[in-house]
């Protein structure tokens, strides 16, 4: 055997050495990650436990029982995500799955707590286990588990569906029927201002929306568009869902129109905070949308044009000082609601995300206990968020500038300020 020969080998033991080191140590994290998981749904689901038995000790009796249990929960998950800056929806859903693994399913997750599975494998089973009949569920679990712990998420999902329809007793046309009652339409914030539409619809309406699309695409191909495939499919459903045009509408023209075309239809009522500069064209910095955030000057100065209803906030640049609300161009309540509107953007509450449009005006110190009818004493509260502050334990203090200084059941303090003007 050659020197070389002899290196090389050296080499290959060292090289493998090192490899199951790292995947040795790399298994180690994701062992101690599952349990950490476990631990937390047990965490979770005693902490809903606690709250359904306290709830007719901490909820004012004015509130039916089962709504008292609901809003003590409520308050129990918006304490665990002030803590930890989470959204109260992800604790609250976090929640109502520990409660599933813990007493529906706990021989998963006691293999989560060894580390045999991930906390995605059980959230793939206990998602599945949720349609299954209760009699069915035994069965279920004892051929699920196994391919849990022996094979990727993907693959217990696929065989978790399979198995799930074998047990389910009732037919998937009557399932299907049922999980259209909710269809929706979601809207996400993208960078660079774009953002995504998600359309949650029955499989055929979904079919044929995307068959359309790509057929006025290809045809806009086929006549000579050298925008991309996905470019055309987008902007054809825009055209569809803004105008109701496609090529099959128009026969004399097959080339789809191009977005800032389609923006020409947009008729909203918006509100956008534009710099004074930039609307005197000598400024390039970014305008504010409601609802979603920055975009550029030009895109809002089209779409301002068209707006039947339009709020032009205009804002000195080297202060961020509000000059203008436009008040004659667009349909709002009295003028104070407005400043309130325009200070708190979001929700007050911490973590919480909710438009200040869509929230209520809360007197900080109410009015039957002296409190003013004024900026300094006003905050934007979903009625969530609203109903909670009024709950034993919990506590709201308005400070100057809008700052609230929230103290929860748990004796933590959270403070919110209003966000700085945008430029």
């Amino acid at each position: 055997m050659t020197e070389t020969t002899l290196t090389a080998i050296r080499a290959s033991d060292e090289h493998a050495a090192r490899l199951a080191e790292f995947s040795d140590h790399y298994a180690d994290i994701q062992r101690r990650r599952a349990a950490l998981d476990a631990e937390e749904a047990r965490l979770l689901a005693r902490s809903a436990a606690y709250a359904d038995a306290f709830a007719d000790a901490t909820v004012p009796a004015i509130f039916p029982p089962a709504e008292r249990q609901a809003l003590s929960r409520r308050s129990t998950c918006a304490a665990l995500a002030m803590a930890t800056r989470t959204p109260e929806q992800t604790v609250q859903r976090a929640t109502n799955d520990a409660e599933r693994l813990v007493n529906d399913a706990p021989a998963v997750l006691e293999s989560l707590e060894a580390g045999r599975i991930s906390a995605r494998h059980a959230q793939t089973i206990i998602d599945h286990l949720s349609d299954v009949p209760t009699a069915g569920r035994a069965a279920f679990l004892a051929e699920v588990l196994p391919v849990a712990e022996e094979s990727t998420n993907a693959n217990l999902r696929r065989r978790a569906r399979v198995l799930r329809e074998r047990l389910h007793p009732e037919s998937i046309t009557a399932r299907a029927r049922r999980s259209e009652a909710d269809r929706r339409v979601e809207f996400e914030p993208a960078a660079d201002g774009m953002a995504w539409v998600h359309l949650f619809t029955t499989a055929p309406i979904a079919q044929g929306i995307i068959e359309r699309v790509e057929a006025a695409a290809a045809e806009s191909r086929s006549a000579g568009d050298t925008r991309t495939c996905a470019q055309l499919q987008a902007d054809a459903l825009a055209a569809l869902a803004l105008t109701g045009v496609t090529p099959d509408d128009v026969a004399s023209s097959p080339v789809l129109p191009h977005p800032i075309e389609v923006q020409e239809h947009i008729k909203p009522t918006v509100q956008i905070t534009v710099p004074a500069l930039s609307m005197a064209g000598v400024s390039d910095a970014p305008a504010m949308l409601d609802g979603y955030g920055p975009i550029d000057p030009e895109t809002a100065a089209r779409i301002a044009v068209n707006a039947p209803s339009f709020t032009r906030i205009l804002v000195q640049p080297e202060t961020g000082a509000v000059l203008s609300v436009g008040r004659s161009q667009y349909r709002v309540p009295a003028d104070l609601q407005r400043a309130v509107r325009l200070r708190d953007g979001t929700c007050r509450a911490p973590g919480c995300g909710r438009r200040a449009r869509a929230c209520d005006l809360d007197h900080s110190v109410a009015w039957e206990d002296g409190g003013t009818t004024e900026v300094g004493n006003l905050a934007c509260l979903c009625r969530h968020h609203h109903r909670m502050k009024h709950l034993p334990g919990w506590n709201l203090d308005h400070g100057p500038g809008g700052v609230l200084e929230w103290t929860t059941p748990d004796g933590k303090h959270h403070r919110t300020e209003p966000d700085p003007a945008p430029f």
